[in-house]
């Protein structure tokens, strides 16, 4: 029992032992470095994800086709929707293109 009262278990008994580290203290044991390499991982990943998509697969065409999509998706706003449209553009919450406006 200390000066301050009785010492519960897992408390310093002093209390200058509780502004050590806890690796200093007695019972406890030093931080461990933890490194988990992830790269062999990823690369199965992307191998996995290059066989999905198969040796017909067209990175150009797939993007030309997302673009037309999002083209298509604000065509014929009405004015109330292109207003909005334009303000979101304006504040960058919308990437610009369009223009309210089917693709040719």
């Amino acid at each position: 029992m200390s000066s301050h009262g009785p010492v519960l278990p897992g408390e310093p008994d002093e209390p200058a032992a509780a502004s050590r580290p806890a690796a200093d203290r007695p019972g406890s044991s030093a931080p461990v470095d933890f490194a988990l390499d992830l790269n062999a991982h990823e690369m199965l990943r992307r191998t996995h994800v290059m066989a999905a998509l198969g040796p017909d697969w067209d990175p150009v065409a797939a993007l030309r086709g997302e673009e037309e999509a999002y083209e298509m998706l604000y065509s014929g706003l009405s004015p109330e929707q292109q207003r909005l449209y334009d303000e979101l553009v304006a504040a960058g919450v919308l990437p610009s293109g369009g223009g309210g406006h089917a693709a040719a």
